[in-house]
């Protein structure tokens, strides 16, 4: 991986997920910078007012005010924000929410897990995902991504 640090942005609201999310991260033992945002409002203002952007946004889609869907779809609409991946990070494993984003650009579906050292797999995958495709993959069977 490269010298520089790998941008990690999670927008999550709820607060235990967030910090659970950042220990994990912590213990890959890999190049990273983690940030967290609380909600989708935060998430989006953030992305406007940063002059260097993350490269890869993970997005929970329960979020009051303004969904991990919405954030999503307001993403990949603004041509400044073209090259962010984006993995959704959720509880929901409805079919509908995984087609639904998969179709609205996310690069990979992840549901949260119950242990720490799935999570730790799972976000490990993620970011090496990132590296493999840093571009939407049009290939569903890689986009849900699972230990």
């Amino acid at each position: 991986m490269e010298n520089i640090p790998l941008r990690i942005l999670l927008a999550d609201d709820d607060e235990g997920d967030r910090l659970i999310f950042g220990e994990a991260m912590g213990e890959l033992e890999l190049n990273l910078k983690v940030q967290t945002v609380n909600n989708g409002m935060q998430l989006i203002e953030h992305l406007t007012k940063s002059t260097i952007l993350p490269h890869l946004v993970f997005l929970d889609l329960n979020m009051p005010r303004k969904n991990g869907l919405e954030c999503l779809k307001e993403i990949r609409s603004n041509e400044r924000f073209a090259a962010i991946s984006i993995a959704i990070y959720s509880t929901s494993a409805s079919e509908k929410d995984i087609e639904e984003t998969f179709l609205n650009g996310a690069n990979v579906y992840i549901k949260k897990p119950n242990n720490f050292a799935t999570l730790k797999q799972l976000l490990h995958k993620a970011v090496k995902a990132y590296y493999l495709h840093s571009q939407v993959s049009s290939d569903r069977k890689i986009f849900l991504l699972s230990i």
